[in-house]
């Protein structure tokens, strides 16, 4: 058997997330601290009590989902004793990358909250709010050729790009709003349904270009050693180890297309994956999995007990 870890993104967070692992487990909170201290915030307590819109920000959302990610794997080795070169492969969606870099020792814990707090910031600075939409292409019919199709169409009005392309099924797009709104008309025209997506800024796209600035001066003056398990990266959607490499990929990930589905499908057959394991908040990763490698094993690792049955089915 060869175990994946996946690392959730942006959407995943919730108020209340960490809490049932701060209050089992010393562990997670020695985590929590760590980014509060690092961020000079309470965030660990904006996590546990909202308010909601405070938590989604961009800027609080990327840092608490990669902390509640960290927790858990400080819980597994801590608690549980399981190390993570039980792993064959860690992948993230999105800023899910910094929290599978930070796991496998690549960066800080502290030094990856302060770039996730700057990640949100430049990201949210790098576009006018209004200016920049992000829209879900979703239904049976949809897959990146389609979504491609549609952006192109967009692209006629102005920026619009494939972002994500998480499964056949789900392709997100992103671009300026006059675009991305001519890209849904194509969309459904070519029977695909699309859902305008509530965000601060357009991820992932040509726009974003300040912000892939801002974290190339910030990772440029940041440690990154290689990391001890294979990182699928985002944009490569292959599996890297070289720091200089990963460095230069985290740059490209911020205007970059998420490669997950071929991310996901690479691991699933090149890399002998057949399990996948959600490391956080959430189970978006999971369904993702499910559809994309229905033959692997896909589960979450959400709360105390999860982490327990985990840990014990791999001593079985």
């Amino acid at each position: 058997m060869t175990l994946a870890l996946l690392f959730p993104g942006q959407g995943s967070q919730a108020v209340g997330m960490g809490a049932a692992l701060a209050d089992a487990f010393a562990s997670a909170r020695e985590v929590f601290a760590e980014v509060d201290q690092s961020l000079g915030q309470d965030l660990s307590g904006l996590m546990r009590n909202g308010p909601e819109d405070q938590l989604t920000l961009t800027e609080n959302a990327q840092p608490a989902l990669m902390a509640v990610s960290l927790a858990v794997i400080r819980v597994l080795d801590k608690e549980f004793g399981v190390g993570l070169d039980r792993a064959g492969f860690v992948a993230g969606h999105s800023l899910g990358e910094y929290s599978a870099l930070a796991a496998v020792g690549a960066l800080s814990l502290s030094d990856t909250a302060r770039l996730l707090k700057l990640r949100g910031q430049a990201m949210q600075r790098a576009v006018p709010v209004g200016q920049g939409a992000m829209a879900s292409l979703i239904g049976p019919k949809t897959d990146l050729a389609l979504a491609e199709a549609a952006a192109a169409a967009g692209a006629e009005v102005g920026v619009c790009v494939v972002a994500n392309d998480n499964n056949n099924g789900n392709v997100v797009i992103s671009g300026e709003k006059a675009a991305v709104d001519r890209a849904i008309e194509k969309a459904k025209e070519l029977g695909a349904r699309a859902i305008p997506l509530n965000v601060s800024a357009p991820f992932h796209c040509p726009l974003m270009q300040p912000a892939a600035d801002e974290m190339a001066t910030a990772l440029a003056a940041a440690a990154l050693n290689a990391p001890f398990v294979p990182v699928v990266a985002n944009v490569t959607a292959r599996p890297e180890r070289d720091a200089d490499t990963i460095r230069r990929l985290l740059v490209e990930q911020v205007t970059g297309r998420v490669r997950w589905r071929e991310s996901m499908e690479w691991m699933a057959t090149q890399g002998g994956v057949t399990r996948f394991v959600e490391i956080g908040s959430g189970k978006v990763l999971t369904g993702m999995a499910k559809r994309i490698a229905p033959d692997a094993e896909s589960l979450a690792l959400n709360t105390p007990e999860d982490i327990a049955a985990f840990a014990a089915s791999l001593a079985q």
